[in-house]
C-alpha cells in the first residue's frame, strides 16, 4: 500500500469503502439500465427489439431506422452552445472590493479559455439531455512544467457511467456529497507502470471480482470523502478574522495583538483515496470543502419513495419512434411488392415462352410471347395497406413532436406559420419546453463557481502573475500578493506625497515641491468574501454581432444619428481595422459627447490658459530681467573694490617715492593739507566710486519694483456664459 489513511487503519478504510461503493452501485441501477438503453436507441441507432429484427431478418423482410432522436438532441444541446452560462463574482463583506471581484473573473474566464472548460460543459449537456445526466470536474494541475505553479482545470467526463455520486444526496447539485467514486479501468502494464508495489487483486466475492478485475485489467477507484469537522477562529484586536491554527504556527507574528472574541465554526475535510480491488493505493488530502465533481441533470422525478429518477429528453419518445419505423417499413415493403404481382391466364398461355414469363417480375424484357387468344393480365394491388402504413407513420412524427416539445419551426422546418410573430412563438414554445435542461446546467455551473472561489485563494497564494480575460477576450497580466501601481482613468500610475514618519508631514524635494511616489495596492485574493451569479445569454462575439445589425437598423430609420454613434457601430464589426476606424471617428464627436464642457465654457477655459501662459512669459522675463540687474550690480561692487584697491595702491606707491626723496611724511593725512595730495586724490576718487555704485543699486531696486507693478494684470472677473431660459443675476 502506497499510503495509509489518516482516519482508521486501511483494512477499515477499504471495507467503508466497499460498502459505499455497493450502496451507490445500488442506487443507480434502475437509471443506468434506461440510460444505457436510451444511448443506444438515440445514440448509435439499435432501435429494433432485437427478437423483431432476428426474425425479419431470416424472412429477408427489411428493418429500416429513421432516426430522429439525434436532430432532437442537437438542438437542445446546441442552443445551450449559444447560450452559455456565464460566472460573475461580486464582493460580499467590507474587506472584499471591486477590483479584486474583476481579478476573480477574468481569472475563472482564463481558467475556462486555457483548459477548454467550454468542452466539459458541452459534453456534460449532451450526456444530460442523451441519457439522464453528466459530468465535469475540477482539479489542480501544473501551470507548465518547468515551474511549480498550479492552476485549476475543469475537465471533461466523456463516460457518465464511470462517476457514482452520493446515493443520499438531495440536492440539484453535489453541494451537499460526502461520498462519490470515480472509476477507471486500466491495462496490467499501466497499473504496474502507476502502482509498481500494488497487487492486482479483487474483492473477496464473486460480485467484486467481475467488478473490479477480469481479464482486459484491472479497476481502480477514486473514492471522494468529505468529512465535518470544527476550528476555531479568532477575532484580534486590529478587527481581522484569523484562524486559531495560522496564530499557533506563527504566534510572533501577532505578538502585539490581542484576541477579542472566540468561537468554534463548522467546517469540511475533503480527501482523495486511490483503491484497487483489495487496498488503498494512496490518500491525499484536497484543498477545498466540496467534492470537485459537478453533476448536470436531465429531467429529474421523485417517486412517492423518493427515489430519484433521471431520465432524458427522448425517452418518452422511443415508442413513437419505434412505430414510425414500423410503420414506414411496411410501407415501402408493400410498395416494393407491386412490381411483384403475378400475371395471370389460362392453362397453357405462357408454354410457348415459359423461360422469360419465369423471371418477368424480375427482369426487362423487350417483348414476352403467350399462348391463346387472350393475353395474361395482372390483378391491381390493393394499395390500402401501404397508404395506412405512411399515414400511421406521418401520426408517429407528429407524436414524436409533441413527446419532445420540439416543432417544426425551432428546427428551422417550413410549417402552418407565416408571420414572423407566429414562427417567433413556436420557437419560443420550443424552447420553453426543453429549457429545464439549460437551467440546469446553470446550476451546475454555478455551483462549479463555487467551488473555483473556494480553491482559487489557496492555489493562488504564491506571489505570481496571471492572466485574465476581460468580457470582450481582452488579455491582460496581474501581479497577485505584490505591490502593483494604482492607474487611475487615464491609464497612468496615481502619485501622493511621500510622508516622513517622524513628523506626518510631506517631504520637500531641492526644487521646494513634495516629494511623490506612484499608489500601490496588493491584490491578495485571501482577504474577503465573495460571492457570484450565473447569467444565460449569447457570447460576447454573438451580442457585438446582434448590436451591430441593429444600430444599422436603427441609423437606417434615424438617419441624423449616424454622426453621432458612428464609433460605436465601427466598434462592434468584426473586421480588420474597425478599431481604428471607431477611434478615427470618435475624434470627430462633439466635445459633449467626448467627456468635454459645453463649447463656451471650453472657450473660456482656453482663454484662461493662453492669459496664464503669456503671464508665465512675463514672469520669466521679468526674473531673467532681475538676475541680469543682480548681475550687474555684482559687477559694479566687484568693480569698486578693484578700484578701491588700485587707489590704494597708488597712494602707498606715491608715499613710498616722497620717503624715498627724504621728505618726512606725517602720520595723519591732515597733518598739511598737502603732505599727501596723491593720497587725499585717491581716496576721494574711491568714495565717489562707493557713491555711484550705491546709487546704481537703488536704481535697480526702483527699476525691479516698477516692472513688478507693470507686469501684475489687473484681476477680471470670469464671465460665465448665460443659457437660454436660465435667470440674469441682479446687481443690487
Amino acid at each position: 500500500m502506497a499510503n495509509g489513511s489518516t482516519t482508521g487503519s486501511a483494512s477499515g478504510l477499504l471495507s467503508e469503502a466497499q460498502e459505499a461503493f455497493e450502496q451507490a452501485v445500488e442506487a443507480e441501477t434502475d437509471n443506468r439500465k434506461e440510460a444505457t438503453d436510451d444511448v443506444r436507441f438515440a445514440r448509435l441507432g439499435e432501435q429494433w427489439p432485437e427478437v423483431i429484427r432476428r426474425e425479419r431478418e431470416l424472412a429477408a423482410r427489411p428493418c429500416m431506422t429513421f432516426n430522429f432522436m439525434p436532430t432532437s438532441i442537437r438542438q437542445v444541446v446546441n442552443d445551450a452552445r449559444q447560450n452559455k452560462p456565464s460566472i460573475k463574482v461580486h464582493p460580499v463583506d467590507d474587506t472584499a472590493d471591486p477590483e479584486t471581484a474583476d481579478i476573480y473573473n477574468g481569472l475563472i474566464r482564463n481558467i475556462e479559455y486555457t483548459l477548454d472548460a467550454e468542452v466539459a460543459y458541452d459534453t456534460a449537456t449532451e450526456n444530460a439531455v442523451s441519457m439522464g445526466w453528466g459530468y465535469f470536474t475540477i482539479d489542480v494541475v501544473r501551470a507548465h512544467d518547468d515551474t511549480f505553479d498550479t492552476d485549476i482545470a475543469i475537465k471533461a467526463v466523456p463516460n457518465a457511467f464511470n462517476i457514482y455520486a452520493d446515493p443520499a444526496s438531495l440536492a440539484y447539485d453535489s453541494s451537499d456529497w460526502n461520498t462519490a467514486f470515480e472509476v477507471e479501468w486500466l491495462s496490467s502494464d499501466a497499473f504496474k507502470a502507476q502502482f509498481p508495489d500494488a497487487e492486482e487483486s479483487d474483492w473477496n466475492s464473486e460480485q467484486r471480482q467481475s467488478m473490479w478485475f477480469s481479464d482486459e485489467g484491472v479497476m481502480i477507484a477514486k473514492w471522494w470523502r468529505r468529512e465535518e469537522t470544527s476550528r476555531t477562529v479568532l477575532q484580534l484586536s486590529d478587527g481581522q478574522v484569523i484562524d486559531a491554527a495560522i496564530i499557533e504556527k506563527a504566534p510572533e507574528l501577532f505578538a502585539t495583538l490581542q484576541v477579542r472574541n472566540e468561537r468554534t465554526v463548522k467546517s469540511w475535510k475533503v480527501t482523495r483515496h486511490i483503491l484497487s480491488g483489495s487496498e488503498v493505493l494512496t490518500s491525499e488530502p484536497w484543498a477545498g470543502k466540496y467534492i470537485p465533481i459537478v453533476p448536470v441533470y436531465g429531467d429529474v422525478v421523485v417517486d412517492d419513495r423518493g427515489k430519484r429518477h433521471l431520465r432524458s429528453l427522448i425517452r418518452d419518445a422511443k415508442d413513437a419512434q419505434r412505430n414510425f419505423n414500423y410503420q414506414r417499413t411496411t410501407g415501402i415493403e408493400l410498395l416494393a411488392l407491386q412490381p411483384r404481382v403475378p400475371w395471370i391466364g389460362k392453362k397453357g398461355s405462357f408454354k410457348s415462352d415459359a423461360r422469360r414469363w419465369a423471371t418477368a417480375n424480375t427482369d426487362n424484357h423487350p417483348y414476352l410471347e403467350y399462348d391463346g387468344e387472350m393475353a395474361p393480365q395482372r390483378m391491381p394491388l390493393d394499395m390500402g395497406p401501404a397508404a395506412g402504413a405512411l399515414q400511421e407513420a406521418a401520426n408517429a412524427q407528429e407524436d414524436i413532436k409533441r413527446i419532445v416539445g420540439i416543432f417544426d419551426p425551432s428546427i428551422g422546418a417550413p410549417s402552418n406559420e407565416t408571420s414572423g410573430r407566429a414562427i417567433l412563438l413556436r420557437q419560443r414554445e420550443g424552447d420553453v419546453s426543453t429549457f429545464h435542461f439549460q437551467d440546469n446546467m446553470s446550476r451546475a455551473i454555478r455551483h462549479a463557481g463555487r467551488i473555483v472561489i473556494d480553491l482559487i485563494p489557496k492555489v493562488y497564494s504564491q506571489q505570481r502573475i496571471v492572466r485574465v480575460i476581460g468580457e470582450d477576450g481582452t488579455a491582460e497580466n496581474v501581479k497577485l500578493n505584490q505591490p502593483v501601481p494604482v492607474k487611475g482613468k487615464d491609464g497612468q500610475p496615481e502619485m501622493r506625497p511621500v510622508m516622513n514618519p517622524q513628523t506626518g508631514q510631506p517631504m520637500m524635494g531641492m526644487n521646494g515641491a513634495p516629494v511623490m511616489e506612484p499608489v500601490t495596492r496588493v491584490y491578495d485574493l485571501s482577504v474577503g468574501k465573495y460571492d457570484l451569479t450565473v447569467t444565460t445569454g449569447p457570447s460576447y462575439t454573438t451580442k457585438r454581432e446582434e448590436a451591430s445589425v441593429q444600430m444599422v437598423q436603427f441609423m437606417q430609420g434615424f438617419p441624423q444619428a449616424a454622426p453621432l454613434i458612428g464609433d460605436l457601430l465601427a466598434k462592434n464589426l468584426d473586421w480588420p481595422g474597425a478599431d481604428e476606424i471607431a477611434k478615427r471617428l470618435k475624434t470627430m464627436l462633439p466635445p459633449q459627447l467626448q467627456g468635454g464642457l459645453p463649447p463656451e465654457i471650453q472657450s473660456q477655459i482656453e482663454q484662461g490658459k493662453q492669459m496664464l501662459a503669456q503671464q508665465g512669459d512675463m514672469i520669466k522675463q521679468m526674473q531673467a530681467y532681475i538676475l541680469k540687474l543682480e548681475s550687474d550690480r555684482t559687477n559694479a561692487a566687484d568693480k569698486n573694490k578693484i578700484d578701491r584697491y588700485k587707489a590704494e595702491t597708488d597712494r602707498l606707491e606715491a608715499l613710498s617715492k616722497i620717503q624715498q626723496q627724504g621728505v618726512e611724511v606725517p602720520d595723519a593725512p591732515t597733518a598739511s593739507p598737502y603732505a599727501d595730495y596723491e593720497g587725499l586724490v585717491a581716496a576721494a576718487e574711491a568714495n565717489k566710486l562707493d557713491a555711484t555704485a550705491e546709487r546704481e543699486r537703488a536704481n535697480a531696486g526702483l527699476a525691479t519694483a516698477r516692472m513688478i507693478r507693470e507686469l501684475r494684470p489687473d484681476p477680471q472677473p470670469m464671465q460665465m456664459p448665460q443659457r437660454m431660459g436660465m435667470p440674469q443675476p441682479r446687481t443690487f
